[in-house]
Parts: structure tokens; sequence; C-alpha cells
């Protein structure tokens, strides 16, 4: 599915990181991996050579593990110069890492991050890194909402990290509590939650069963965001993969947004994933 990654290098550690995911999931899937360096208007010379020497030592790794690897380095505006890119040379994925304005302010509030989210033609990965050094997911914790699209690419793409990193996968779902007027709240055993499992969800651990990857779930009824982060925080995951949602940016503002939550709040790194391939 993915012939073609692209990983977008700046000056900062954590966009080096971002990459490594990338580029171990170019070794496992066989693709050609491009590091994109788009220096933008006023960076310092120091945090150029910062990204050039990031780019080199990924393109040496790259050649150690037998992945194909090409590097680009251009000046001007990163959203344009790498959409550009993507649809010249038809890249199928993006991995890009969260900055700290992604964080501070709220993650629709056109950010970097968010621009490559909503304007690539393809699928895009946006990395908060945490942990700074070898990453080394085991655990993987993958919130699913009732409604899934794309599913067969969200397997797809948990399964081939997982492989990379030889990790366990926990399908976690948050339900909203069950209630009956006059009754109030109605409170289920875990097995009697399996039975409301919704029929995305369903399709999504039937697909996960094609790939030899060890997986399981998890369902605990409660305020998505927070369940989410105690989740991975008590249960020690190294890793959470998390669909972007696709809520208006009025809903968001109104309602609150579970991505925005996570991001903010998680104990280990996050993927944001949003996928672009139909399903076929």
């Amino acid at each position: 599915m993915y012939k073609k990654i692209l990983a977008a290098i700046n000056e900062y550690l954590n966009s080096e990181i971002a990459a490594k995911y990338a580029l171990n999931l170019a070794k496992i899937c066989g693709s050609k991996l491009y590091l994109c360096f788009i220096a933008e208007k006023g960076l310092s010379g120091e945090g150029f050579n910062r990204a050039e020497d990031a780019i080199k030592r990924l393109f040496l790794q790259a050649d150690t593990l037998g992945v194909e690897a090409e590097i680009i380095t251009e000046r001007g505006d990163p959203v344009r110069k790498i959409g550009e890119l993507v649809r010249h040379e038809n890249i199928d994925i993006v991995f890009a890492a969260t900055r700290r304005e992604d964080i501070e302010r709220r993650f629709y509030a056109g950010t970097v991050a968010r621009s490559l989210s909503l304007n690539l033609p393809c699928s895009v990965v946006l990395v908060r890194v945490v942990h700074i050094g070898k990453i080394h997911p085991k655990k993987i914790l993958v919130p699913l909402k009732a409604r899934v699209n794309h599913v067969k690419e969200r397997t797809y793409f948990t399964a081939k990290i997982a492989e990379a990193f030889g990790s366990e996968v926990f399908v976690f779902h948050t339900p909203k509590p069950i209630s009956k007027f006059f009754h109030g709240e109605i409170h289920l055993s875990p097995l009697e939650w399996e039975k409301h499992l919704p029929p995305d969800i369903s399709h999504f651990m039937e697909h996960m069963k094609r790939y030899k990857v060890m997986h399981g779930g998890r369902i605990i009824p409660g305020k998505t965001g927070r369940t989410i982060t105690v989740e991975a925080f008590t249960k020690r995951h190294d890793l959470i993969i998390m669909g972007a949602s696709q809520r208006s940016l009025l809903s968001s503002i109104l309602k609150g947004n579970p991505v925005e939550e996570v991001l903010r709040e998680t104990p280990c790194d996050l993927i944001i994933f949003r996928p672009r391939h139909e399903d076929t």
C-alpha cells in the first residue's frame, strides 16, 4: 500500500524521532523513503545545520537497514513545498512531527501540522514525541470511535507499525454510558460491553486477524480523551495510534475534541493518523 513514504524534517529533534517511525515503516513495507527538509524564511544558520545533520544521520540509518532513501532540501513554505513534492512524486504517506504550537494552541488553529493533515492528498501521520531516544514501542494502544472510516488502511498501518517494532496491539473503545429515562446510568460488565461493540470496530478486529500481530481489545465507558490517557498511563503503553478527528472547528470549540485532549496529556508517543486510501 505504501510504496513511497516522505518524512518531513526540521531543525527540531522531535522531527528526527518522527522520521524514525517512517524509516521503520519503510523497511517493513519495502518502501522508498524521502527525507525532506524545507527551510522556512528566517531560519537561522544554526537551525539549518541541525536539520541537515539530522537528515544525514537518517540517510545513514536507512542505508544500514537496506532502505532506499532520497534527500530533498529546499527553501520556502513547508506546507506548499511538501504538497508539491507529494503530487510530483506520488507520495503515499507523509510523516511530520507536531510542534509546541500544536500543544499550546488549539490543534485546529492553523498550525503547520493541521495544515498538512488537511491539505495533503495522501495519508498523513502526525507524531507527538514524548520520549526522546530510541523508539521501542512494545505496547500500542489504538483508540477507536464507533464509526471507523478507511478500516482496511487503518488496520494495515497499525499492523505494519506493530510488525516493525514487534509490538502488541490493544484496541480500545470508550462508549458513552448507557442510561434509561428515570432510571439513571446503567453499569455493564466488560462481557456485556463486548455485546455492544460497534460493527466498524468488529470489522477492524477481523482485519487485524489477517496479520501476524498479537492484539486484544478493551472497552471502558467514560470521557473519551481523559479515559484514553489514563489507560495509556496505567497500562504503560509505549505508543498511541489515534485517528484524526474530522469535527468542524465550531464543534471542537463547543464540545471539545478527544484528539486535542490526548495531544496535550499523552504520557507516551502519540501518532495522529489520517488515512486517504479508499477501501477496495
